[in-house]
């Protein structure tokens, strides 16, 4: 595939298996979505083919839709059953045929039959008697409430009528589900919930996301694309990413040794070229160099932004403060009587499912909105903020160098150039017009913003939307080093591991506070909510004892499952040294051959014989690191269970 005469993807070529669950990975640009449109036939490549079985299904869930339903969301999301409804008809139509008919012996009627019994088989299969509660559970999964089932499409923003749009992709059951991006308009719980659904799936997954926590969770292989051309891993995203680095390591160790190889066989053949005893030598070395692949380095793609914030002005104690902080919309409260206090240096990451008053409270301390109640501003606090939606905070019609001219004072006017090449603004790119920007060039714009003046609070509204791996880890590098105090509201896990020691959950209209990053507010969250269970389960007794007797089972409950990853690492290690004894016996034959009189020079010089044995060597490295991660996991198993114990007590 190519546009503007470069090729996309030059020769790429891949299988989908059943139940895969792949990664779609690259940089921004690198080509991910239109593979996805080229796979479900809404593109067509310039060259090669996408073939796609008889009886196979797609269904493809882009990044953006333009959506202008007026039906309910139930009803919207039932459309999803349109097949089912047809095999309906048909089944109701093969019935009132049969009632008309008494030939109960003829070959008609027994085909009439057949077809029949094979419609009601299908439907069976489809759940066709159960869509409406199929169709309300996977509505309720992604985040909506049984009172907004009969609610119009028209009183959702996109981002929620985006979720009806996935939940009719889940509903489909298609053969094969191409999701490009699904987390972009989901909150964590509901992430959460569409990771355990895709777990259990009983088709194949493609999923673009820059999500990394979500990817680890759902993939089991990784396809990258870099540079026109795919590379396979058949592991999670994690994983390929030190597979990987390991690839280029390699690469790189074996195109030096080979280097050094091809260097001493034209060394001797240099040397004794003209010697007659040695002829015979020499032409086997030359017919060695001719047959010879040269091993090539894949080249990684660096490129990405590079920056670092402004230090940040020097503030008194206290931030932010707010009092009966209230926000209203009509009759509906989004925010009540809100009391905060937040001091110079702290990390807060808002959480919670979307509409529950995240982004208006980041508004509100940002000056965008207004509200009721006391809002006061530390002493020489200056706002920094990056809204959700890039349409709100640039103007379309200005060029990316005006969006900065225009607001930048003093000094670092001179210096604008600069500062947009560390966001891949450079030559013509400057030039560009807002409004054809992607959805990740108008992010690179707004944090290029954010340099023009130094700030000491931070207020960034999903910043990591639209921004490819490795520009959200230079983006989490900024903001670590960063003095001054952080405001982030996301919903991507990876993104504020480590970056933020407070959590503020929004349940409109009430926050609730969490110490800790956002992997302890999860633990804690699910802890909570099994606890809830508990105490419901007993006839909501509130008896501080019984509370203690649900964690002590609760820890015991997951003692009992560390036990057991315990043993599975334990058997495992255990396969890895047996391996290691057997590999480093085949080496050490090896060893003694290379050490052998001069008889054995001629195979010393084969190509395959060489290429074995550095094989042998990555293949013992390999397991000694694979035999060193599974210790070093055990070791943090028993630490656990140490910890657990020491609860119990």
């Amino acid at each position: 595939m190519h546009f503007t005469g470069e090729d996309l993807f030059s020769n790429i070529t891949f299988l989908v298996r059943d139940k895969d669950r792949i990664g779609l990975v690259g940089k921004n640009g690198a080509g991910k979505t239109t593979l996805l449109k080229l796979i479900c036939g809404t593109e067509q490549p310039h060259k090669g083919e996408v073939v796609v079985p008889d009886g196979i299904t797609l269904g493809y869930l882009p990044q953006e839709k333009n959506l202008n339903s007026k039906q309910s969301i139930l009803e919207e999301a039932l459309l999803a059953f349109e097949e089912i409804k047809a095999m309906e008809h048909q089944t109701l139509q093969l019935q009132l045929e049969l009632t008309g008919r008494e030939d109960y012996d003829s070959v008609g009627y027994q085909k009439l039959i057949e077809k029949l019994a094979h419609l009601n088989e299908r439907l069976a299969l489809f759940g066709a008697h159960s869509m409406e509660g199929d169709a309300e559970q996977i509505l309720i999964g992604l985040g909506f409430e049984h009172e907004d089932m009969s609610r119009s499409m028209t009183e959702f923003s996109n981002g929620w009528q985006m979720r009806v749009e996935l939940a009719k992709i889940l509903l489909m059951r298609p053969s094969v589900m191409l999701l490009d991006e699904p987390t972009n308009h989901l909150d964590i719980e509901s992430i959460q919930w569409l990771e355990s659904y895709l777990q259990g799936y009983y088709g194949a997954v493609i999923i673009v996301s820059h999500d990394r926590a979500f990817l680890d969770n759902v993939t089991n292989r990784t396809i990258e694309i870099s540079q026109g051309k795919i590379y396979d891993y058949k592991s999670s995203y994690t994983e390929y990413v030190v597979s990987r680095s390991q690839r280029i390591e390699t690469q790189t160790a074996a195109y030096e040794n080979q280097q050094k190889e091809i260097k001493d066989i034209e060394r001797f053949i240099e040397r004794f070229r003209y010697k007659a005893t040695k002829a015979k030598q020499v032409q086997s070395r030359i017919k060695l160099l001719e047959k010879m692949d040269e091993i090539s380095i894949d080249e990684l793609d660096l490129k990405g932004i590079h920056f670092k914030f402004p230090p940040a002005p020097h503030s008194g104690k206290i931030t932010l403060e707010l009092k009966q902080l209230s926000k209203s919309y009509g009759s509906l409260d989004v925010l009540k009587e809100v009391d905060l206090l937040v001091t110079r240096g702290e990390r807060i990451a808002f959480v919670g499912r979307n509409g529950e008053g995240k982004s208006t409270l980041a508004k509100i301390l940002a000056g965008v909105l207004d509200y009721s109640g006391e809002l006061r501003l530390g002493h020489q606090v200056e706002v920094g903020y990056y809204a959700q939606n890039q349409h709100d905070m640039l103007d379309l019609d200005k060029t990316v160098f005006q969006t900065l001219d225009d607001v930048a004072v003093g000094e670092i006017r001179t210096r604008l150039k600069g500062i947009l090449g560390a966001f891949l603004f450079s030559g013509d790119a400057i030039d560009k017009k807002v409004k054809v920007l992607s959805g990740g060039e108008k992010a690179r714009l707004s944090l290029a913003k954010l340099l023009l003046h130094p700030t000491n609070l931070l207020i960034l509204d999903e910043p990591t939307n639209h921004l490819d791996m490795q520009s959200k880890d230079i983006l989490k590098g900024a903001l670590l080093q960063y003095e001054g105090t952080l405001i982030v509201v996301s919903h991507d896990r990876d993104f504020l591991q480590g970056l933020t020691n407070k959590v503020l959950e929004f349940r409109k209209p009430v926050i609730q506070s969490y110490l800790g990053d956002v992997y302890d507010f999860l633990e804690t969250r699910k802890l909570k909510k099994l606890q809830e269970l508990e105490i419901v389960n007993d006839n909501r007794s509130k008896q501080p004892i019984e509370k203690e007797q649900s964690i002590s089972r609760l820890n015991w409950e997951k003692k009992k499952l560390l036990e057991k990853e315990r043993r599975k690492f334990e058997r495992e290690v255990e396969r890895i040294e047996k391996d290691i004894e057997q590999k480093e016996a085949e080496l050490k034959k090896c060893d003694a051959i290379l050490a052998a009189p001069p008889e054995n020079e001629q195979m010393l010089f084969d190509a395959d014989w060489f290429r074995k044995y550095h094989q042998l060597k990555e293949e013992i490295a390999g397991l000694l690191e694979d035999w060193e991660t599974g210790h070093a996991r055990m070791e943090e198993i028993d630490l656990d269970i140490k910890v657990l114990n020491q609860n119990n007590q």
